[in-house]
């Protein structure tokens, strides 16, 4: 639970003398504390003491008082030294004025709820300003105050000045042979692939789990900055910006360190990015897993950013899983493995109570946006509607429009995957998924079956080649990407047709490799075609197979990553 603001107490008072504003009094359980008492100004005078005004030092004073501390910072230290003042006392600065005085570009003032808030708010400015060691400045009457609150501050800032951090935390990176690789993760379910792949490869690593709601908390840079000390990582990696905090905390840490993050991309990058205030840093390299993203994360201002396609573990999906089939229901001849996107639209339209102008038409929209060659809602909006478009930039925030924006991207591909999967419907197919599929086809002849879904892991290994065609459909998602059933089905020995997209061609040779169809309507006949020529669906498996076996498994990306990273900053 956060600690209260500051423990009960009565109105402060103002005491004033002949010359003026003397002292502050608050009254407490009958008993009167004063700001200065008879010690006077040199009360708060003496505070500064420890501060060592011509050492490299940043300033906190843990209460600001009746002033007299901080102009004498302001008048003794460096024109170019900042100060901090940490003060949550609103009804003493109300009285003093001090704050509405003292607006100086120099003074940064933080009032925090409670003192880990405060300390990583602290340590963000610290970064700001080169990472000098803060050293800080604690007025008696606030520890009196509150002890809990600017008591802990003190210790804490105390702990931190006791060692030279920095001098030990920033080091070449990239100069061995062999690279250390610190991993953040918060059981996203790529990463285990990742430290599969670091293995492998003899990559030495380290996990950081990060737990709900830890990210930029002081505990987690108490963690990180430990963690970077005692392992030495040449880089950070990271999926989807996960670890990253919105405020930019993480990246003026890594700046300072001279450690390169690494965040890779699965889901659209632009989706995500636009939470972040901060997002661009010299220390910053972003893959993506769709190339057409790599132009707007240049106009973001990326300098280093690179496509990464997705890939494949060849010892999970191996054709080695599927001896027996577990479920006699999982054989047929063609089969479809994905959700309808039926739920995941109604609960976000739920969840989010987008205003009625939004939804009125957004199944025409995402029909529209879904044929059109934008990749993002936000580009979209303004051609097909300027009303619809002027409703979504009045949305109250940016997670809203982001939030409006994917549910116009599911639509889209619950209408496209509609469309698709309805032309294997009369092969009595195999669709693998949720009971949104009966909505779907509901006026639908009901020859196909529907089974619940597989557990990518422990399940879809051993489904795949128990299917003479795996037919894949894109999300709208990625209009030019490739997904992840592409490497996923020949590395399991399996036969898969696939909707055509344009980065295709870089990652396969076209009907020597894979078969695809441009228009859902064309499917019917492919199918029709390669359930007649076994041996031909084999020829193509095998080709597929040894292709994704020579360049498209998690080893192989994991080992692009660390090639960028050490092209980049290894020199």
């Amino acid at each position: 639970m956060p600690e209260a603001r500051s423990p009960s107490r009565q109105t402060p008072q103002l005491v004033v003398g002949v010359s003026g504003l003397q002292d502050i009094r608050i009254t407490r359980n009958g008993r009167e504390l004063h700001m200065l008492g008879s010690g006077g100004s040199k009360r708060e005078l003496d505070m500064l003491e420890p501060c060592g005004l011509t050492a490299a030092r940043l300033p906190v004073l843990l209460g600001s008082g009746m002033g007299y501390a901080l102009r004498a910072l302001l008048e003794k230290l460096p024109t170019e030294r900042p100060l901090a003042v940490a003060d949550k006392e609103e009804d003493i600065l109300a009285l003093t004025g001090l704050r509405a005085e003292f607006p100086h570009e120099r003074i940064t003032w933080f009032n925090a709820d409670t003192p880990e808030e405060c300390l990583c708010q602290l340590t963000h400015w610290q970064a700001q300003h080169g990472n000098l060691p803060m050293v800080p400045l604690a007025h008696p009457f606030y520890l009196r105050l509150d002890r809990a609150y600017y008591g802990t501050l003190r210790d804490k800032l105390n702990a931190s000045t006791q060692f030279d951090f920095w001098s030990r935390a920033v080091r070449p990176r990239f100069r061995s042979s062999s690279p250390r690789l610190l991993l953040m993760t918060s059981k996203y379910f790529l990463m285990g692939e990742v430290v599969r792949a670091c293995e492998q490869l003899e990559v030495q690593h380290y996990l950081l789990t990060l737990e709900d709601e830890e990210v930029a908390r002081q505990d987690f840079v108490e963690r990180l900055l430990k963690v970077v000390l005692d392992f030495k990582p040449d880089a950070i990696l990271t999926l989807n910006h996960l670890g990253v905090d919105r405020e930019g905390v993480l990246m003026d840490l890594l700046a300072q360190l001279h450690l390169p993050l690494a965040s890779w991309f699965v889901d659209n990058p632009h989706l995500i990015l636009h939470l972040y205030a901060k997002l661009v840093s010299p220390w910053a390299v972003i893959f993506t897993w769709d190339a057409d993203n790599l132009p707007g994360l240049h106009e973001l201002g990326f300098k280093h950013v690179f496509h990464l396609p997705l890939g494949t573990d060849p010892e999970r999906f191996s054709p080695a899983k599927s001896a027996n089939p577990p479920v006699a229901s999982w054989r047929s001849q063609v089969s479809f493995v994905g959700n309808s996107m039926v739920y995941k639209v109604a609960k976000r339209m739920q969840d989010m109570r987008f205003p009625a102008a939004l939804l009125r038409r957004y199944r025409e929209l995402a029909a529209a946006f879904g044929e059109s060659d934008e990749r993002l809602v936000r580009s979209f909006l303004p051609q097909y509607s300027a009303d619809m478009f002027a409703s979504y930039q009045a949305l109250p925030d940016n997670e809203m429009r982001l939030a409006y924006e994917a549910m116009i991207t599911w639509e889209a591909t619950r209408q496209y995957r509609t469309r698709c999967v309805r032309q294997i419907l009369p092969f009595t197919p195999l669709i693998v998924g949720d009971r949104g599929w009966r909505q779907n086809f509901k006026r639908e002849n009901p020859s196909w079956r529907l089974h619940s879904e597989l557990s990518y892991y422990s399940e879809l290994p051993a489904f795949y080649p128990w299917s003479d065609i795996n037919f894949n459909c894109t999300s709208k998602q990625m209009k030019g990407a490739v997904n992840q059933r592409l490497f996923d089905v020949p590395a399991a020995g399996s036969f898969v047709l696939t909707d055509w997209r344009d980065q295709t061609e870089s990652l396969f040779e076209p009907g020597k490799e894979l078969i695809y169809y441009r228009e859902p309507e064309e499917a019917p006949e492919l199918i029709r075609y390669f359930l007649a020529h076994p041996e031909e669906r084999r020829r193509i498996v095998q080709a597929a197979r040894t292709r994704v076996l020579a360049e498209h498994t998690w080893t192989h990306r994991v080992q692009n990553i660390l090639t960028r990273l050490r092209e980049i900053y290894g020199t």
